[in-house]
């Protein structure tokens, strides 16, 4: 498993997550939004990924980098459990949509959900996962 959060694996292309606003489609599991674009990368990267914090909820930069930063590990630690074994390649945006603070537990937890229900509804054939996603 290759648990690495690599600078090719992160999304910096304006271009892209501009198209990725436009055409994208979005799963929720609050307090997480993941908007997803199914594409093709020129270094053969299979998932390129993004977090943002709204800083209309969150005034100071303080906060809305620690969300940002559980956010990435939360992702950086499911990604392996979730993505190994995908042959599409994907561009993700993780929105973090509450005013409230957060743990990394409940990150944790609401990352394996948007994971849980993005997979059900791109690749159903993946029956290996437990899908109940009202679990807390």
């Amino acid at each position: 498993m290759n648990f690495n959060y690599s600078k090719k694996d992160k999304l910096k292309s304006k271009k892209l997550i501009e198209q990725l606003f436009t055409e994208g489609k979005a799963v929720t599991a609050y307090p997480l939004r993941l908007v997803y674009l199914k594409t093709e990368f020129e270094d053969d990267s299979q998932l390129k990924t993004g977090v943002s914090v709204s800083k209309r909820l969150h005034k100071t930069a303080v906060s809305r980098n620690k969300i940002k930063r559980l956010l990435r590990e939360a992702y950086r630690l499911n990604k392996p459990l979730y993505f190994n074994n995908s042959s599409a390649s994907y561009a993700f945006m993780i929105l973090y949509l509450s005013k409230d603070g957060t743990t990394f537990e409940k990150l944790d937890h609401s990352i394996k959900l948007l994971f849980k229900k993005f997979l059900l509804k791109n690749e159903p054939f993946i029956e290996h996962l437990d899908v109940n996603t009202s679990d807390k």
